[in-house]
């Protein structure tokens, strides 16, 4: 038997390439690999966590911001603050408050009370790197003056409430100004968030004196030659000094050595209270005249005010819709008003401070010791 193997040849396919022939022997998978994508379900659960997520995130986002808008208003009040000292150490007296709500500042008056109309925003304004503007009314020029009113200062006012722009002049009793004239300016000017501090007692009213009077022509000094001064009677007393008891008011003309409570328990300034319906209108008669004017409502508050026949406190709140008060310091913060003390410092003063507390930090000579954990 012949055991010699045999082999098949099998012939070559003709017209088949060597990779047609492997793919014929080897035939593809049939097997479907899956497409990925999201389902309705699953798009839907995504966007949840995402809005979520911007809901965690936003708040921090808006607490960090007005975290910062405090700290400028804080800066703000501390510049304005120092502003106020170095004028004291440099013309031997605070700030004064001026002569009145129909008065701006002049500066050809300089800084003697009986001779300067405009109030204690206006003095400061060569101590707060301000001068050029401060002096654009010089040589009796009533435009000037007027200018003056228009230029709106970023650091009058608290980013937290509103920008620093022009603001229409309503001035509700025909109030005014005497020594220029607003209607060249369109009636339009800068607004302060920042008032001094006028003491306890808002009784002793700007409105209980007038600017000193000449009596040779019967009109405030300032428009005719003589500058006399006349005493002030305020309340039945013989001296503005006497019934004030802030810093900052009518024709003040105070030193530090004054202040006897000691000027780190004395307001120097703070943040006013406003109505939020009145930031950019004017309706607010508390807010509706211009930041160099001379003593107002607009910018100068009190810590205590009439209640009956006795003097309660007037402490301060968070601005609040709908809601007008000319007397208090207030802030549009959610946890505090900003205030600055004589000695120059800054403290976030809480709306749950004891009504007496800031009632006390608003009067410069009452004698009543303040703890200082209290504010």
């Amino acid at each position: 038997m012949n055991s010699t193997p045999h082999f098949s040849i099998v012939p070559r396919s003709p017209g088949l390439s060597t990779s047609q022939r492997a793919m014929k022997s080897n035939p593809p998978s049939t097997i479907r690999h899956p497409k990925f994508a999201f389902t309705l379900v699953e798009l839907l659960v995504v966007i949840t966590i995402i809005g979520i997520l911007i809901a965690l995130l936003l708040p921090a986002v808006q607490a960090a911001r007005e975290a910062a808008r405090q700290v400028q208003c804080k800066n703000n009040l501390k510049q304005f603050a120092l502003a106020a000292l170095n004028h004291e150490q440099v013309t031997g007296h605070l700030p004064s408050g001026g002569w009145g709500p129909m008065w701006g500042g002049d500066p050809d008056m300089g800084f003697d009370p009986k001779k300067q109309p405009g109030g204690f925003i206006f003095n400061c304004l060569p101590f707060m790197e301000q001068q050029a503007l401060h002096d654009l009314g010089l040589n009796n020029n009533r435009a000037g003056r007027s200018r003056t009113a228009a230029m709106p200062i970023s650091m009058l006012n608290c980013p937290s409430r509103r920008p620093a722009i022009l603001y229409p002049f309503v001035a509700h009793g025909q109030q005014t100004p005497i020594n220029y004239d607003l209607s060249t300016i369109n009636n339009l000017v800068g607004r302060t968030d920042y008032a001094g501090n006028c003491g306890d007692n808002a009784q002793v009213m700007q409105y209980n004196a007038s600017p000193p009077f000449n009596t040779s022509c019967g009109i405030p000094n300032g428009t005719c030659a003589g500058m006399a001064w006349t005493p002030q009677y305020w309340a039945g007393l013989s001296n503005g000094a006497d019934a004030a008891t802030g810093v900052i008011y009518l024709h003040s003309w105070l030193t530090l050595s004054q202040i006897t409570d000691g000027t780190s328990y004395t307001y120097l300034l703070g943040e006013k209270y406003l109505n939020p319906d009145s930031y950019y209108n004017g309706a607010d008669g508390a807010d509706d005249q211009e930041w160099n004017m001379g003593i107002d409502y607009d910018i100068v508050r009190w810590t205590g005010v009439s209640q009956g026949w006795s003097l309660g406190p007037a402490p301060p709140y968070q601005d609040q819709e709908g809601m007008t008060m000319w007397w208090n310091f207030g802030s549009a913060h959610s946890n505090g008003c900003m205030m600055a003390l004589c000695d120059g410092s800054v403290q976030l003063i809480a709306y749950t401070i004891d009504p007496y507390v800031h009632k006390n930090l608003g009067n410069r000579k009452d004698g009543q010791t303040i703890d200082g954990k209290k504010f």
